[in-house]
């Protein structure tokens, strides 16, 4: 715990980018000291200057600072995670699994909070300081994690923002839980959940429109998960985008997955790129390779609010997935072909919220005098190294406060 007031000095800021024959070739910065009061950045000044001050001051060495990170689709309630490892056992369909499911959820539940507040420590010290947890609620579980979850994000508060999805796993109207999605969102829930309307709820518009009666009721998003593609995918997305404009949500939906972009024709895909992004809405991606490979770049291109992702961390349904956003970015610039210095450093922009030290144009526009004190101290020339050798993170601070590491 540090002071509510004090100065980090030898902190390593980027300034711009090196330009040679009209190519970004490497990025300057500059060692700088910053007065940190409260929760917020109040003074930067050049390191060559010695600071008049009685506040304590904390050496960070040179270390690199850069944005926290946002987590923005994990299912911190049902995990193996700090358990005994166990590999995915063969389901023919999402419904066989889900079957696999009801019987495997009131096993895990006494750990629930247990393995949630684990991974909050795992993602946090990997410099996450906002999750979205997706939460089971449908009968077999009712709100029991919901609660446990709740219980995780109270042990991290004032370490972590955090947001939950009430999510139908189940299916919305397939398993009946329309209630209980209802009542979880006067007890904590901040987004309305789904999945595959057409395939597992069987009834694309009643399903829709459920899911936005509830969102605009209570003053809530949604953060649907779509995994159906061609025909059924698209007629989703497209009435939803309906929906969404119709009940004036612009801004508050997102929609997990999305697979049916990784199947479609460019110009369709590209028509419905745009829809979305005039009704700002999100898509979370985990960045999948193979068949499911999406065309996340196009999307960004269009203004669709791209965010990467966690989703399973070692459960029933993945075995994959280390909670580690930089991981996971360095991943998107490996699949895509980010190579180059300048698209190596914007491509953080994916798992901070859209905030990068530099802008396209090499701009500084973070950190700014004003700005919240929410970052992490690594061990990286600059953000593009960071991306792409997933350095090292020694330090993490959430609103003034060292939440994860030490100096």
């Amino acid at each position: 715990m540090l002071n509510a007031s004090y100065w980090l000095t030898n902190v390593r800021l980027e300034q711009g980018y090196v330009v040679e024959e009209g190519q970004v070739v490497g990025t300057n910065t500059m060692s700088c000291h910053l007065r940190i009061e409260g929760s917020t950045i109040t003074e930067i000044v050049g390191a060559e200057l010695k600071i008049e001050s009685n506040l304590p001051k904390y050496d960070c060495k040179e270390l690199l600072m850069l944005p926290s990170f946002e987590e923005a689709h994990i299912h911190l309630d049902k995990t193996y995670f700090d358990g005994p490892w166990k590999a995915v056992e063969h389901a023919s369909s999402i419904f066989e699994r889900i079957e696999q499911e009801k019987v495997l959820l009131p096993k895990l539940l006494p750990l629930a909070k247990q393995q949630a507040e684990s991974i909050l420590t795992l993602i946090q010290g990997f410099g996450a300081t906002h999750v979205r947890s997706h939460c089971n609620i449908e009968p077999v579980s009712g709100l029991h994690r919901l609660e446990a979850t709740k219980q995780a994000l109270d042990r991290f508060s004032g370490k972590i923002s955090s947001e939950i999805v009430a999510f139908p796993q189940h299916g919305l109207l397939r398993s009946d839980s329309v209630q209980l999605v209802k009542q979880s969102l006067t007890e904590g829930a901040t987004h309305v959940g789904g999945v595959d309307p057409f395939t597992v709820d069987g009834d694309i518009e009643k399903s829709l429109q459920i899911m936005v009666e509830l969102a605009v009721l209570n003053n809530a998003g949604i953060d649907i998960h779509l995994h159906d593609g061609k025909e059924a995918g698209k007629k989703t997305l497209l009435r939803l985008a309906d929906l969404t404009e119709e009940a004036g949500l612009h801004g508050k939906v997102t929609v997990s997955h999305a697979f049916w972009f990784a199947g479609a024709q460019l110009q369709e895909a590209e028509e419905m790129a745009s829809r979305m992004a005039t009704l700002g809405m999100s898509i979370a991606s985990t960045v999948p390779i193979g068949k499911t490979m999406m065309p996340l770049p196009m999307l960004f291109e269009k203004g669709v609010n791209v965010k990467l992702a966690t989703d399973s961390l070692t459960d029933h349904w993945s075995p994959f997935g280390n909670g580690d956003q930089l991981e996971k970015v360095g991943r998107f610039a490996e699949l895509y072909g980010c190579v180059d210095e300048l698209s190596l450093s914007q491509s953080l922009g994916f798992i901070t919220g859209g905030i990068t030290p530099l802008d396209q144009k090499g701009q500084q526009v973070w950190p700014k005098v004003g700005d919240t004190a929410s970052f992490i101290l690594l061990h990286a020339s600059c953000s593009a190294e960071a991306v792409a050798r997933r350095s090292q993170r020694q330090a993490v601070w959430y609103e003034g406060r060292l939440v994860s590491g030490s100096l």
